[in-house]
């Protein structure tokens, strides 16, 4: 199987790397188009500024090349958070994959929500043996607000999509190579799919 990781200057990939070494599967990084649509599974990772990795993804092409994959595809973080309409962060226009418009949090709570949260309303077989109310490992400031391509849902301050799906195109906002066992066993199932 080929896995592709999207490399566009956003962090974090080191890890993802790791954990699909452990699951057994090797992964290459790379942001050249041919490799990315002979690919098997894409994985779009991000930490970072929504609207500097925008203007990556838009310097390289990758922002037109990515809303036509056919492949199933995984954003991870800033990744799914790109894949929706817009952000509000540095007012970014998104890959429009996913319907809905990313939100910050109010400052009534601790920004950003960091560390472990309860996924729960889990729907996907990304989710095939994962028990309702797993924690996952966060670390964001914007979120998505609940709709109708939610396939997991997380409260903080309110409940939101932790995970988003449609057609070929998942998300999660938390980071599945840094939720132990419980994660990997997700980034398996993506593998799977």
């Amino acid at each position: 199987m080929k896995i592709v990781i999207i490399n566009y200057g956003a962090g974090n990939i080191q890890s993802i790397m790791f954990a699909i070494e452990r699951l057994g599967f090797n992964a290459v990084l790379s942001n050249n188009p041919e490799e990315i649509l002979a690919a098997d599974k894409v994985i779009f990772p991000g930490v970072g500024e929504a609207s500097s990795a925008m203007k990556k993804l838009k310097e390289s092409g990758l922002d037109r090349l990515i809303p036509n994959l056919k492949q199933p595809v995984l954003g991870i973080c800033l990744g799914m958070q790109l894949m929706c309409k817009s952000s509000e962060e540095g007012a970014t226009k998104g890959l429009g994959i996913f319907d809905v418009d990313v939100i910050q949090f109010t400052p009534k709570v601790k920004v950003p929500q960091m560390g472990w949260n309860q996924i729960y309303d889990l729907k996907s077989d990304l989710f095939k043996g994962i028990p309702e109310n797993e924690f996952m490992y966060l670390v964001h400031s914007f979120y998505a607000p609940y709709c109708e391509a939610a396939i997991a849902t997380t409260n903080y301050e309110s409940e939101y999509a932790s995970a988003l799906q449609k057609d070929n195109f998942y998300g999660t906002q938390f980071h599945p190579e840094k939720s132990g066992a419980v994660g990997e066993k997700i980034l398996e199932n993506f593998l799977k799919i």
